[in-house]
């Protein structure tokens, strides 16, 4: 067995073990706060929660700081994310999030949609403190592993806590290496598996702790695992005068889940690459917006979902550049277009229409509050857009007599934003456009203004105006937490 190291271990949050709780909290910053959440708002729901005894405030100097704790949950379980905007944290309820509140009502599509959050929940985590040197999509490893006949389809707690939360990356030969060290540790007596955790009680003691008492708590509270009450093992002594219980409790997943669990194992399978949080070419929170807009077709289908075929493909704007990128020779490689006619034709002042062909520009778009045109360029490429020609850009302008043109990628190299410097272009990252109009169309807001994205643009001619779409976008949506 490898040895381990006690501050590098999986973090698993261990703020509550109860889902009605996280939904009450989900529900009251969703629906009550009116988009302001005031440190009285924060007072007067962390009162109604003690009032419906789902906690108590250990604390009365610091009251706010169980429901802070519970928005971080929010976050930690792919509710939604924070960012800070004008110094106020606040919270953007991701997708998922949003159909969890819409079906709040209806526990088997809830199990299903609390699921593909903890599908999409990958280490590194944007709010989860984990170490970046973890790389791997945690539940979908332990949700593989329990459906893994040489494992009898289960997981033992003293398993996951000695063996699972040390694991830094997978890929199929590791997973393979897992399975036979838990079928070696299953033929371990119980002193032997004591003697083993007293090695290094802190770092063991944190994880029996977090997954044993919290997290296989919450989530068959969520229906998503059935657990089984084992006998205990030992005491491991945490602090000075508090022990934690090492146990053969086990766990396996709900039946009810196994066919839409193999669905979404078929899609996104347990050993896929986890977007990277440090990744040079993009801004952190572009790649935090990719992550919390994971939104699964298999979802939509298996719970009967009818969602706008635009509100989708906005959602997935990124992912479909980089998918029809790859077929440039075919009929794909210009469907990315039409998605983004179907964005822009989403404002209510804006006409846009597909041009194409060589010399034009895509899309030619009218702001018809000011009779002012703007050209629209979608760049896909199959790595990252290394270059604009602001020269051709230029020419597609004169063609049609536009003010402007914004061209609308997924990612570029830094150089780029040298090649329209002091020019009347600007670039704005798919993942931005796509959550701006995404929550609009989510929030059934049928008029949507091109004035702020105007003024944004004519204010910052010859820069990548991501970021003052997404603090928009915060602004407009989310609540202040």
């Amino acid at each position: 067995m490898t040895n381990r190291i006690e501050t590098e271990k999986w973090i698993l949050y261990r703020h509550t073990n109860n889902f009605d709780l996280i939904t009450a909290v989900a529900f009251n910053l969703k629906y009550l706060s009116k988009n302001s959440i005031s440190n009285e708002d924060k007072m007067a729901l962390t009162l109604k929660l003690k009032e419906l005894a789902y906690y108590k405030e250990r604390n009365p100097e610091l009251p706010l700081d169980s429901i802070n704790h519970m928005i971080n949950t929010l976050a930690y379980y792919m509710f939604g994310y924070k960012d800070t905007i004008d110094g106020q944290a606040r919270f953007l309820f991701s997708p998922l999030g949003n159909l969890f509140m819409k079906h709040l009502n209806d526990k088997d599509k809830l199990n299903k949609i609390f699921l593909t959050m903890l599908w999409g929940l990958q280490f590194e985590h944007p709010h989860g403190g984990t170490s970046r040197d973890f790389k791997l999509y945690p539940f979908r490893l332990i949700f593989n592993l329990l459906n893994e006949p040489r494992l009898d389809n289960k997981l033992f707690a003293y398993e996951v806590s000695y063996l699972l939360v040390f694991l830094k990356t997978i890929n199929k030969e590791k997973y393979e290496d897992l399975i036979s060290q838990i079928l070696e540790m299953r033929t371990w007596s119980d002193i032997k598996i004591k003697t083993k955790f007293e090695e290094s009680p802190h770092a063991y003691v944190n994880s029996a702790y977090e997954w044993d008492y919290y997290v296989s708590e919450l989530l068959q509270s969520a229906g998503i695992l059935q657990k089984t009450e084992g006998e205990v093992i030992c005491r491991l002594l945490q602090g000075k005068n508090s022990y934690r219980k090492v146990t053969r409790n086990y766990v396996t997943l709900d039946p009810l889940l196994l066919e839409y669990y193999s669905k979404l194992e078929l899609e996104y399978p347990f050993d896929e690459e986890p977007l990277p949080l440090d990744d040079p070419e993009r801004l952190k929170i572009d790649v935090i917006k990719e992550i919390y807009n994971f939104y699964p077709q298999t979802l939509l289908s298996e719970i009967n979902e009818e969602t706008e075929p635009i509100s989708y493909e906005l959602l997935n704007l990124s992912k479909l550049i980089e998918k029809y990128s790859n077929n440039n020779n075919g009929d794909e490689a210009y469907l990315f277009e039409d998605v983004l006619v179907d964005g822009f034709n989403l404002f209510i002042d804006v006409d846009a229409k597909k041009i194409g062909g060589a010399g034009e520009t895509d899309i030619e778009c009218l702001y018809m509050t000011k009779t002012e045109k703007f050209a629209v360029d979608a760049k896909s490429t199959k790595n990252k857009l290394s270059a604009i020609n602001a020269g051709r850009l230029a020419e597609h302008r004169n063609r049609i007599g536009a003010k402007y043109t914004i061209v609308v990628t997924p990612r570029y190299v830094p150089a780029v934003l040298q090649d329209i410097k002091n020019s009347p272009i600007v670039i704005i990252r798919s993942n931005t456009f796509s959550e701006y109009l995404y929550n609009h169309v989510n929030s059934d807001i049928r008029e949507i203004n091109y004035s702020d994205f105007d003024d944004i643009i004519t204010e910052n001619l010859g820069k990548d105006i991501s970021s003052y779409i997404s603090d928009l976008t915060i602004k407009k949506f989310a609540e202040i937490s």
